[in-house]
């Protein structure tokens, strides 16, 4: 049930254990009848730390299995008004992030995975086969195998949440504005001029292309650049890339704003089509918020932070902005005024996609990349950051913060010389259906990430 506190902003999200146990039983059903999933499931693990069931994108189930009297005990709700094919109906929980159940007249049972480029999942699973639809449209589709009634099927989707085949003739230009983002400018004289050419790029875009299309394209290129400055985000690609499967098991982009610009940075997001879903404020102390977008249609969600202050919360600060200037940089302030924004020259703080939590803990550790301690330890949620990497700060961002009083003269020695802390690789595990986020610990791991603590301490 929605939290009445949603009008306001803030979501009250809740497990759904039953759900999940549907799902696992299910899918391990179906896992014991079709050897190639058996086969690739242990693959996942073994070589990338992660489940099977994360990179489902939807599971058709037949009804002689399941009824649809029973999905709606498990609290799903039939989206009628969606593309799908003759014969199918589509069920999902609202309110968690677990995938869509398609109720099939047909006999067939068919789990369906989403690597991030079918063609790179097809080539290093070397089977030959290759996808229908037409490259870099809205869907494409391959059977990956067929063993009696259980069928493994791959989907690719950019900018799309149907279930039928949907050519446009616009790949051509979904690649172009796909080019663009990937060769963006993002280095300016000024943050304004860098904000107003990144509008400017992203409303072209949208007067060419479907503001869902964009929004895909859009975050393809934020995690490239992303991952591009980033060890743990290198050598955990290179895991899942072994599989083909890349990023596809994203479950949040994390990015940094200064107070001047958030407002801004919110209504480029918009710009493709994002929604704001709940604000986020981890208590009186913490000294900084944030707002979680989501994309209705591409469902990548976006988690914004900002220094805030405890009486900054009950006004619509993601749009109206702030008036006055903080007297001290939280930790989110200082990593902006040492690196940039993270809509222009930084790059996202942080990539958070979803693992299994221990394992993958472990596994990076043969790699030489370490994790810190968790912020989040629950039975439906794991979270922890990989140690930071090392940034080199530009002497003018440390002559204007020293000359504001932002930081002393023994810190601006240090970022000088050692560099501060940039960014990190999230692992994350969800379970019980859990779509939200954890404010009881956070503040604590943005306080263990504060570069001024880094730097001084020599980590």
């Amino acid at each position: 049930m929605a939290s009445a506190a949603e009008g306001n902003g803030q979501f009250d999200w809740e497990t759904h254990p039953e759900l999940e146990s549907f799902i696992n039983e299910n899918v391990e059903f179906f896992i014991s009848h079709n050897k190639f999933a058996k086969w690739l499931s242990k693959r996942m693990m073994d070589e990338t730390s992660t489940r099977f069931v994360d990179w489902i994108d939807h599971m058709a189930v037949p009804e002689n299995r399941v009824t649809e009297v029973t999905l709606k005990k498990l609290g799903l709700v039939e989206i009628k008004e969606i593309d799908k094919p003759d014969g199918f109906r589509v069920f999902r929980h609202p309110r968690s992030y677990l995938f869509p159940i398609l109720l099939s007249s047909e006999k067939e049972m068919i789990v369906t995975l989403k690597p991030e480029c079918i063609d790179d999942f097809l080539q290093a699973l070397s089977i030959g086969i290759t996808p229908e639809g037409e490259p870099f449209s809205h869907i494409r589709y391959a059977r990956i195998n067929k063993e009696g009634d259980f069928i493994l099927n791959a989907i690719e989707r950019r900018g799309y949440k149907g279930f039928k085949e949907r050519n446009t003739g616009d790949s051509k230009v979904y690649l172009d504005v796909l080019s663009k983002f990937y060769c963006r400018q993002r280095y300016f004289d000024t943050d304004k001029e860098g904000i107003a050419y990144t509008e400017k790029l992203v409303e072209d875009a949208t007067k060419r292309l479907e503001s869902a299309r964009v929004a895909d394209a859009f975050f393809r290129a934020e995690r490239a650049y992303w991952q591009r400055r980033n060890r743990a985000g290198q050598m955990q690609k290179e895991r899942q890339d072994k599989l083909g499967l890349g990023w596809g098991n994203h479950d949040h982009h994390t990015y940094r704003s200064s107070r001047d610009n958030f407002q801004h940075m919110i209504s480029l997001f918009e710009k493709m089509g994002y929604e704001c879903r709940e604000k986020y404020y981890a208590g009186d102390g913490a000294g900084w918020g944030a707002q979680i977008l989501e994309h209705p249609i591409c469902e990548i969600v976006v988690f914004t932070d900002v220094d805030l202050g405890a009486d900054e919360t009950d006004f619509d600060f993601p749009h109206e902005g702030f008036k006055k200037r903080p007297d001290k940089l939280g930790t989110v302030g200082l990593w902006v005024g040492l690196h940039g924004e993270s809509i222009l020259q930084s790059g996202m703080h942080h990539l958070e996609a979803r693992f299994v939590f221990e394992k993958l803990t472990a596994d990076l550790k043969n790699y030489g990349v370490n994790v810190m301690a968790p912020f989040s330890n629950f039975v439906f949620l794991k979270q922890a950051f990989t140690q930071g990497d090392i940034w080199k700060v530009d002497k003018s961002r440390l002559d204007k913060l020293l000359a504001e009083k932002y930081i002393t003269k023994e810190q601006y020695d240090k970022f000088l010389s050692d560099g501060a802390i940039g960014s990190h690789m999230e692992n994350l595990e969800r379970d019980q259906g859990f779509k939200g986020f954890n404010k009881a610990s956070v503040t604590e791991i943005i306080s263990r990430t504060d570069p001024r603590k880094q730097s001084l301490s020599g980590a």
